[in-house]
């Protein structure tokens, strides 16, 4: 496996910035919904040594995938528990979403300044304005997938009714299924989900 440590120190400080508003996003929809536990965990900051998980670090350098620390809730403190676990579990995705838009805006904005720059300032600040783009939109894209332990499994298991074991059953072996799909495509080098595409595709649509 080639390790990229040139693309690493452009795609680290994106990473670190998409993985912690992602967690913050969680914990702060869950505390506005009533439900207190993330904010006591110490998970309402945005301090990426509260959100960032060093073994889900590493293999997001070494593997090309990773996770954060999953912020944890409680259901008995919400008034609505079916609804609210689909906003706090939104929360985290559509925050990414939202950085991706902004920071499209952002490239625009760049573009009709960057006569000004140098070649090697224009580079290196197009080149990060971009990884975070990428990373924030595939974040997204990525977490909205209905497979445990995504974002998007908790929505789909609120917008059907299964029993407490099918849903335990499916959270087992979605789990497995996801892990076998990203190690594939990190060894193979192949795409099975297409979130490159779709993020290129959004970005080539707005730029």
């Amino acid at each position: 496996m080639k390790f990229d440590v040139y693309n690493m120190l452009y795609s680290l400080p994106a990473v670190i910035i998409g993985l912690t508003i992602h967690e913050f996003s969680h914990a702060f929809m869950a505390n506005k919904l009533g439900d207190t536990t993330a904010k006591d965990h110490g998970r309402l900051t945005l301090n990426p040594m509260r959100h960032i998980d060093i073994f889900g670090l590493l293999f997001l350098i070494v593997a090309g995938f990773g996770w954060a620390k999953p912020v944890q809730f409680n259901p008995k403190k919400m008034k609505s528990p079916r609804r609210d676990k689909v906003l706090i579990a939104l929360a985290g995705p559509v925050s990414n979403l939202l950085i991706g838009i902004v920071f499209i805006l952002f490239i625009k904005i760049f573009l009709h300044i960057a006569v000004y720059l140098s070649e090697a300032q224009y580079e290196v600040i197009l080149y990060f304005l971009l990884s975070i783009i990428y990373i924030n939109l595939g974040l997204f894209i990525f977490n909205i997938l209905p497979l445990p332990p995504l974002d998007g499994s908790h929505i789909f298991f609120s917008g059907i009714s299964i029993s407490v074991e099918t849903q335990a059953k499916y959270t087992k072996y979605g789990s497995y299924i996801l892990i076998i799909i990203l190690l594939i495509e990190s060894v193979f080098k192949i795409s099975i989900l297409p979130i490159g595409k779709i993020v290129s595709f959004i970005v080539e649509l707005f730029l």
